[in-house]
C-alpha cells in the first residue's frame, strides 16, 4: 500500500484538515431531527401546488376541463400546457419532455395539469376534480419491441472469436428505485424584478436553471436557485421534477408556491435505474485466459431520454469489466418505451453490465476448473493495461492484489444458536434444517467524473477575512450536498491549504459559477480541485506573511477559480475506441450468505470489500460511502424492484417496494488501499459508486453457490430459489 505524505501539504498540521475524520457540521442536526430539509420550507402567504398525472402509459389527450377544479373554494389557479410561458419542452440531454402533456401521454404518471390552493389537501382534491378525456392506445412496454433508439454504441476490437472454452448466458436486471427518504420538494418565490427564486432539493443547480429559464420565458439571470436540505439523491434529483411547475404557479399568482410530493407521487416523479436485458459470450483458453467477449446490452430508457445516452456509453465502454480481453464485440443500446423514464442512478450503466460479466466469469471459472478468484486474477487489468476502448489505464490498478487480499480475509464462523441470524430472522421460519451457506465474489470498475468529451468543471470562490480579530474563511460553490459529506470535505481542504481552522461553507446557489452535478462520484475530484485552486490563489496573496498578518495588512482576500480535469473524448460511433474516461475506480466484494432453500429466503451473513480510493480525504465518510454503496447493491441483488406490468407501476410505496434495513445489512469487513492517482487533486479517486457495482454480483454468486441454481436475474426472488429440488 502506498500513501501520499501529509508533509507535502501546506497546512498538513491543521486540525480537521485533509486526511482526518472531521465531523460533519450537519451531523447532530440530522440525528436529532432538527435539520431543515426542503420539505420543511415555509413562507408567509405561500400556497400549495399539486400535480395531476396520467393514469395511462400511452394515450391521446383529447380534452381537459379545469372548471370543476376552479369551482372548489380555496383553489387559486389551474394550469395546463397552454399556460406554459416559454418553451414547452425540456430535458437533461435532449429537450424531449413536455412541461405538461400537450396532445398525448407517454407514461403512467406524466404531468397533465397543475393546481395551486390555500391548503395541500385542497390542491390535491382539486387536481383529482379536473376532467380529462383520454383515448388509450397500445403501449410499447417490451424494450425488445421498441424501434425508437436513444443510442446504440458498439465497441469493436480484434477479429478472433473462437476459443477452446466458451460460455454463454442471458441476464436481466430489474428496475431499481433510488428510494431516497426525502421526497421531491421546493419553494418558488416570485421576485420584484419579474424573476423567481427557487429553493430546491436538487443535484445540479445550474442545469436546473438552464432548463427552467427557457420554459418560464425568462433570462437565466432572473432564475435564481438556492440549495435546500436534500434527503438523499443517488441520481434521481439530476432531472427536473416539480421545479418548473412550482415556478409557473408562483409567477402566475405572484405568491410563493410550495410543492411536496408524497411517497407514491415520488415514484412517478423521478427517473429510475434502467432495466437491462443482456446476452454474453465469453471465450477463453483451457487455462482460463480470456480470448474474446461478445455482449449485447439492451437498456430500457422509458418514455424520455434523460441521461440514457451516457448510461449506454458507460455500459458499452465498461461492458466486459476490468479484464484484459484482446477481442471484443459489444453492442449497447438504449431504447424508448412507455415504461417510466429511467436515468441516473448510482453506478449507472456500469451496474447492469457488471452483474452480467461477473456472472459470466463465474461460469468460465467452473468450465475451466478454476476458483472464482483465480479466474479473475489471471485476467485482471493493471496499470498499463488497455480498456476495450483502447484507453490505457495510466494510474495504479492493483486488481490482482486486491483479489488476493479479499480471498485471505477470514470467513465468518459457523452459525450460532440465535435464530435471529437465520433467513427469515425474527419470524423464526426455520431452525436451520433447510439453510445452506454460500460464498461469492464480485469485481467492478467504474468511471469517475463525466466522460466522452463533456466540459466537466467546477467553480469555487474562497474569501479570507478577519472576524473578531481572527482569520476566517468562507468557501462558496454551487456543489450540491446530497448527504455524501461534501460540505465537510470543502472545509477540510480550506483548512489544509490556508492553515486557518475557522471555515464556513456557504449554502450552494447559482450566484457562483457552476459546480456540475453531484453524481458520477465527481464532486470531491472537481469541486475539491476548485476549492484547492482558489485556496492556493488566496495563499499566494498572503505574500509570505501569516494569514492574520496578511489580512491585517491587505484586508479581505477573495479568489475564484475553475477546475477542470484532463480532457476526455467521445467514443468512436462505429468502433467505440477513444479515451472516454478521466479516471477509473476498482472495488471487489466477497459475500457470505445463508439461504433457506425451501422458503427461498436469503440472509447476507457478511460482506467484505477491498477498494482503492487513491487517497482518503475523510476516512470515516469514505467508509460510509462504501457501506452505503454496498447496501444499495444488496438491495438490487435480493429485494429492490419497481414492478411494472403493461406500463403500470404496481408497487409505488415503501410497503411494497422493499429496501434493506439495518436488520438486512450484515457486518462489513473493509480494506481501503491508497494508491494515489497523479492526475487527481491529492491523488484521490472517486469512491461512492464502485461498491454498488461489485456487491450485487458477489451476493448473487453466493446464492448460486448455496443452491446450485443458475439465477440469471436480479433481484433474486424467493420463488427463484424455492423451486430448488434436493433430489
Amino acid at each position: 500500500m502506498t500513501q501520499t505524505s501529509d508533509a507535502i501539504l501546506p497546512g498538513a498540521g491543521t486540525r480537521f484538515g485533509v486526511g482526518t475524520s472531521a465531523r460533519r457540521p450537519d451531523a447532530t442536526l440530522k440525528v436529532t431531527g432538527e435539520f431543515a430539509y426542503a420539505s420543511d420550507l415555509w413562507l408567509d402567504g405561500m400556497v400549495w401546488g399539486a400535480t395531476l398525472r396520467s393514469p395511462h402509459p400511452s394515450a391521446w389527450l383529447r380534452s381537459i376541463d379545469v372548471g370543476p377544479a376552479l369551482r372548489i373554494p380555496g383553489v387559486r389557479a389551474v394550469l395546463t400546457h397552454e399556460d406554459v410561458p416559454g418553451a414547452k419542452y425540456y430535458g437533461l440531454e435532449h429537450k424531449d419532455q413536455p412541461v405538461l402533456a400537450i396532445d398525448q401521454v407517454r407514461y403512467q404518471g406524466e404531468p397533465v395539469a397543475l393546481v395551486a390552493a390555500d391548503h395541500p389537501e385542497t390542491a390535491r382534491r382539486a387536481a383529482a376534480a379536473i376532467a380529462v378525456e383520454y383515448e388509450p392506445r397500445p403501449a410499447i412496454t417490451d424494450p425488445r419491441r421498441s424501434q425508437h433508439f436513444v443510442r446504440h454504441q458498439p465497441v469493436r476490437r480484434g477479429d478472433t472469436f473462437e476459443a477452446e472454452v466458451v460460455v454463454t448466458g442471458e441476464y436481466e436486471v430489474g428496475m431499481q428505485d433510488q428510494a431516497f427518504l426525502g421526497p421531491e420538494s421546493g419553494l418558488a418565490v416570485p421576485a420584484e424584478d419579474g424573476g423567481v427564486d427557487l429553493f430546491i432539493a436538487t443535484q445540479w443547480l445550474h442545469v436546473d436553471r438552464d432548463q427552467l429559464a427557457p420554459c418560464l420565458g425568462l433570462p437565466a439571470d432572473k432564475v435564481r436557485l438556492t440549495l435546500s436540505g436534500v434527503g438523499g439523491a443517488f441520481g434521481a434529483r439530476e432531472d427536473l421534477s416539480m421545479q418548473i411547475h412550482a415556478c409557473m404557479l408562483a409567477l402566475r399568482l405572484n405568491r410563493p408556491v410550495k410543492i411536496v410530493y408524497g411517497r407514491e407521487e415520488s415514484f412517478f416523479g423521478h427517473v429510475h435505474r434502467h432495466p437491462a436485458r443482456m446476452r454474453y459470450e465469453h471465450g477463453a483458453t483451457r487455462d482460463g485466459r480470456l480470448v474474446y467477449v461478445k455482449a449485447d446490452i439492451l437498456l430500457d430508457g422509458g418514455a424520455y431520454c434523460s441521461s440514457s445516452p451516457a448510461v449506454v456509453g458507460n455500459a458499452a465502454s465498461l461492458g466486459v469489466g476490468p479484464y484484459e480481453v484482446p477481442n471484443v464485440r459489444v453492442d449497447a443500446t438504449g431504447v424508448y418505451t412507455n415504461n417510466p423514464p429511467c436515468g441516473a442512478m448510482r453506478g449507472f450503466g456500469a451496474v447492469q453490465a457488471c452483474y452480467a460479466y461477473e456472472s459470466q466469469m463465474d461460469r468460465l471459472a467452473e468450465a475451466c476448473g478454476l476458483s472464482p478468484v483465480e479466474i479473475r486474477v489471471r485476467n485482471a487489468v493493471s496499470q498499463g493495461s488497455h480498456l476495450i476502448t483502447g484507453q490505457v489505464i495510466d494510474s495504479p490498478a492493483p486488481l490482482a492484489d486486491m483479489l488476493r487480499d479479499l480471498e485471505t480475509m477470514p470467513l465468518p464462523g459457523p452459525r450460532d444458536g440465535d435464530l435471529r441470524g437465520l433467513p427469515g430472522g425474527v419470524s423464526q421460519t426455520t431452525h436451520g434444517e433447510s439453510v445452506r451457506r454460500g460464498v461469492g465474489y464480485g469485481v467492478g470498475i467504474k468511471n469517475i467524473c463525466f466522460s466522452e468529451g463533456f466540459d466537466d468543471y467546477s467553480t469555487a470562490r474562497v474569501r479570507a477575512e478577519l472576524v473578531g480579530g481572527e482569520p476566517h474563511v468562507t468557501v462558496q460553490t454551487a456543489a450540491a450536498e446530497v448527504g455524501q459529506g461534501l460540505v465537510t470535505v470543502q472545509a477540510q481542504i480550506a483548512r489544509t491549504e490556508l492553515g486557518i481552522p475557522n471555515v464556513t461553507v456557504a449554502t450552494a446557489d447559482t450566484s457562483v459559477g457552476s459546480a456540475g452535478s453531484s453524481s458520477a462520484s465527481r464532486q470531491s475530484y472537481v469541486t475539491g480541485g476548485a476549492v484547492k485552486a482558489a485556496c492556493e490563489a488566496v495563499r499566494k496573496r498572503f505574500d509570505g506573511l501569516t494569514p492574520k498578518e496578511a489580512l491585517e495588512r491587505f484586508g479581505p482576500i477573495e479568489e475564484t477559480r475553475e477546475y477542470r480535469h484532463r480532457p476526455t473524448y467521445p467514443m468512436d460511433p462505429l468502433t467505440g475506441q477513444g479515451d472516454s474516461h478521466t479516471q477509473l475506480a476498482l472495488c471487489v466484494h466477497r459475500a457470505v450468505v445463508d439461504v433457506d432453500v425451501e422458503l427461498g429466503l436469503v440472509k447476507v451473513v457478511e460482506l467484505a470489500a477491498v477498494q482503492d480510493v487513491g487517497r482518503m480525504l475523510n476516512p470515516q465518510a469514505l467508509e460510509g460511502q462504501i457501506h452505503g454503496g454496498s447496501a444499495q447493491g444488496l438491495g438490487l441483488a435480493l429485494m429492490e424492484e419497481i414492478q411494472v406490468r403493461d406500463g403500470q407501476v404496481l408497487n409505488p410505496s415503501f410497503t411494497d417496494y422493499l429496501i434493506p434495513t439495518i436488520l438486512d445489512m450484515p457486518p462489513m469487513t473493509l480494506k481501503i488501499l491508497e494508491n494515489p492517482d497523479p492526475a487527481a487533486p491529492y491523488g484521490l479517486r472517486g469512491a461512492g459508486e464502485p461498491p454498488t457495482l461489485s456487491s450485487t454480483p458477489a451476493i448473487a454468486a453466493a446464492v448460486r453457490a448455496a443452491t446450485g441454481l443458475r439465477l440469471t436475474r436480479v433481484p433474486i426472488r424467493p420463488e427463484d430459489i424455492a423451486l430448488f429440488d434436493e433430489s
